[in-house]
């Protein structure tokens, strides 16, 4: 029988298919904040950094926010199959829609893509884990093939989309976007044949009126959702006034499922206390990513007006983008090594993520003595990514696990669900950030940014003794 390296046949189609996702997002997300902020002569929309930052932090923030009721439709309507399939259509048609350069179709073409990116992006990674059984040898090692397939999208689209927007029209790169998540699609529904049985079905067993009830009603949200974004860009609702709703939104909704939780009825005293482990450890990521995230916002700008980019002729801004994939590939083997050679003194979870945050802060402390400065050498920004890069190493692939160990079975997937608002509320804070960009001095607003995670850092050194108590026995 075929294998991908000696895994299920089914890896490799669902690797390729998450490769042009990442493909088309970071392509399109290189390009975002600078379309929006580049003059009506070069071709922009000529927005202020404010107005370019809120809406990059409504985009960003509801890509992964969409991604719960994303996870639902697979579940009660379609399967996860169905999903991704749609999911990555969607997404193909926005970046198409981007690419007409009138402003409706800019502001449908973002909806579409948040609306396709929650269809797509929690059902691929539930189906990777449904090729295996649940204690498969090879499960972990199968993750790891497939988060490559994450980062080496993440790698080549910026360089090439970037290229192709700035360099020469802005809308040829963001179809070329979506051209990526056509060529994913094709070969998607080519290889489903290797996917036997995964995700062909809904996990509840609904009545075929029913499901069809599901559909239309699903189908009929997500049509008025972005027939809404494009018409506020018509009628120029205030992406201020948006950005906030989206706010309070992600507070009420980290509060309410947290405090629903606790709430909950058979829980035993050390089931709560692990929970309140979740709690802490998914505020220090929220905090991570509100940082990790200036990547496509705060730093993509910096690229852009403080950075000496003649190199090659005058290389894209949008090509720093690619430097934090290439280290994950470069890295993530050293530090998978390390936590396995440490043995018994491998650092705690706790100790992980203070290592994490450490590392965000130093990202952007190096960047303080010269950030009044234009025409800074690129290897600064070289610098501060590859420091992130290791925070990244050190916190994002320990908090999936942990969640894994800490949640009990009967709520695992609606824990893992929630886990991922951290990245949306990181998202959000991200992009929000860069509307402070030209109103804030950027030494104050860097050093801002380093000081908070210096701050949670030792706070979570701090907390180490007493996370190993609340987590019960899990490292």
């Amino acid at each position: 029988m075929a294998t991908f390296f000696g895994h299920p046949r089914g890896l490799a189609t669902l690797f390729l298919t998450e490769y042009w996702e990442r493909f088309s997002y970071y392509g399109m997300r290189a390009l975002l904040i600078l379309f929006m902020t580049a003059s009506l002569e070069r071709g922009g929309l000529g927005f202020g950094v404010v107005k370019a930052g809120a809406i990059y932090g409504i985009y960003a923030g509801m890509s992964y926010l969409i991604t719960l009721p994303g996870g639902w439709v697979a579940d009660r309507v379609m399967g996860q199959r169905k999903a991704v399939l749609y999911g990555g259509l969607v997404i193909a048609a926005g970046n198409y829609a981007l690419a007409v350069p009138l402003n409706w179709a800019f502001y449908t073409g973002l909806g579409m893509i948040v609306i396709g990116t929650g269809l797509l992006k929690p059902n691929v990674s539930t189906m990777v884990g449904q090729l295996y059984g649940q204690d498969h040898s090879r499960r972990d090692a199968g993750f790891s093939i497939f988060y490559m397939g994450i980062n080496l999208g993440a790698l080549v689209s910026p360089l090439v989309c970037s290229y192709l927007g700035e360099k020469i029209n802005w809308h040829l790169g963001f179809a070329v976007a979506g051209l990526g998540m056509t060529l994913g699609v094709i070969q998607y529904r080519a290889g489903w044949k290797h996917l036997a049985g995964v995700g062909a079905a809904p996990a509840d067993s609904f009545s075929a009126r029913r499901r069809l009830q599901h559909s239309l009603g699903v189908a009929l949200l997500l049509l008025a959702l972005t027939v809404g974004l494009g018409w506020a860009g018509v009628f120029k609702v205030t992406p201020g006034g948006l950005s906030k709703s989206l706010g309070l939104m992600l507070l009420v909704t980290v509060v309410a499922t947290f405090s629903w939780l606790f709430r909950m009825q058979g829980w035993t005293p050390l089931e709560r206390k692990r929970l309140a482990a979740v709690l802490v450890f998914f505020i220090a990521s929220a905090l991570f990513w509100s940082l990790f995230e200036q990547a496509g916002s705060t730093l993509n700008l910096f690229a852009e007006l403080n950075t000496n980019r003649s190199l090659f002729g005058g290389f894209p801004a949008g090509w720093f983008q690619s430097e934090e994939p290439l280290f994950v590939i470069l890295l993530a083997p050293v530090f998978a090594w390390l936590w396995v050679h440490l043995g018994r003194f491998e650092p705690s979870t706790a100790s992980k993520f203070a290592a994490g945050l450490l590392f965000a802060g130093l990202s952007f402390l190096i960047l303080v003595p010269i950030a009044g400065r234009t025409n800074n050498s690129p290897l600064w920004l070289t610098w501060s990514y590859l420091l992130v890069t290791l925070g990244e190493l050190c916190l994002s692939p320990v908090g999936l696990s942990v969640t894994t160990k800490l949640a009990p079975a009967r709520v695992a997937g609606l824990m893992m669900g929630f886990w991922f608002m951290s990245d949306a509320v990181g998202n959000y804070v991200g992009g929000t950030l860069a509307s402070f960009y030209q109103s804030v001095a950027l030494p104050r607003l860097f050093g801002a940014a380093a000081v908070a995670a210096f701050a949670a850092g030792l706070v979570m050194l701090l907390l180490v003794p007493s996370m190993k108590k609340l987590m019960g026995g899990v490292n």
